[in-house]
């Protein structure tokens, strides 16, 4: 269930995977959507894809794990658009190239490149959008915007064999903990805040595991809804619910599209 979010201002972290799957779907169902990404060739390519789509896109070349970077990002958003109603917080990825891994082997630059790719990048964004949101005044449903963090099934569904990354898994965790935290605080300021966690999603930080032919029959007993890797779309659907008004009552919450994973045994 989607909503038409024709007059809201969805920024969007990330142009490439889920990122790019939410900012082509919200641009379909009306919004204006602003990328922020580190790599401008993917920017432009993405808004290139939403605009062939009849939407609107816009965009900026910034490092969200860069505090001033991610500030000025914040204020071109505003400058063009005016407001932002909707936050879909998905920059970050792998940190094994840093050495995350299992606890024990993971050198203490390994845990806070991890965390600096992850972490940064839903804190500032968040921060920056909480403080445009209480500036703005409420929209037509009474809300002043929607913020949608997508952190991972890993965080709370673990899977040693196949996915021991324990920087990772702990900073997702913190996400959830964000989200609940935040959607305490500014539920009064009529900001609501909550979290995406995805299983198994083909996307370019999954290509490991796609290409994986052990993974792969790991991810279709695990979840069998899918019956394999989920599609970058099935995410950004769950995305565009939260964001729009059909949600408008729902805050603090941690919504698993991980087609079965969270509750499904994967033995042989």
């Amino acid at each position: 269930m989607t909503d038409d979010l024709g007059g809201r201002v969805i920024l969007v972290t990330g142009a490439s995977g889920i990122a790019a799957a939410g900012a082509r779907l919200f641009g379909r169902l009306g919004a204006s959507v602003f990328v922020v990404s580190r790599t401008e060739a993917k920017c432009i390519r993405l808004a290139d894809d939403v605009t062939g789509e009849g939407g609107v896109c816009s965009w900026v070349r910034a490092d969200l794990t860069d505090e001033e970077e991610a500030g000025i990002a914040t204020e071109d958003c505003l400058k063009r658009f005016g407001r932002i109603d909707g936050l879909f917080a998905v920059a970050g990825g792998s940190g094994r190239r840093f050495g995350d891994g299992p606890l024990h082997e993971i050198p203490l630059t390994g845990w806070e490149e991890t965390l600096r790719l992850n972490g940064h990048p839903v804190f500032l964004a968040a921060r920056n959008v909480v403080i445009a949101m209480r500036a703005q005044e409420p929209n037509e449903s009474g809300n002043r915007g929607s913020i949608v963090l997508v952190t991972s099934v890993l965080a709370s569904s673990p899977v040693p064999t196949h996915f021991a990354t324990h920087a990772y898994a702990a900073i997702k965790g913190a996400e959830i903990s964000l989200t609940t935290a935040m959607a305490s605080y500014y539920a009064k300021d009529g900001i609501r805040v909550n979290a995406l966690a995805p299983g198994l999603v083909r996307t370019p930080m999954a290509e490991r595991a796609a290409d994986d032919p052990e993974i792969g029959a790991y991810a279709a007993r695990k979840q069998p809804l899918a019956r394999g890797l989920l599609e970058a779309g099935d995410v950004a659907g769950a995305g565009a619910f939260l964001l729009g008004d059909s949600a408008r009552y729902i805050t603090g919450q941690v919504l698993a599209v991980d087609g079965g994973w969270s509750v499904t045994e994967a033995a042989p």
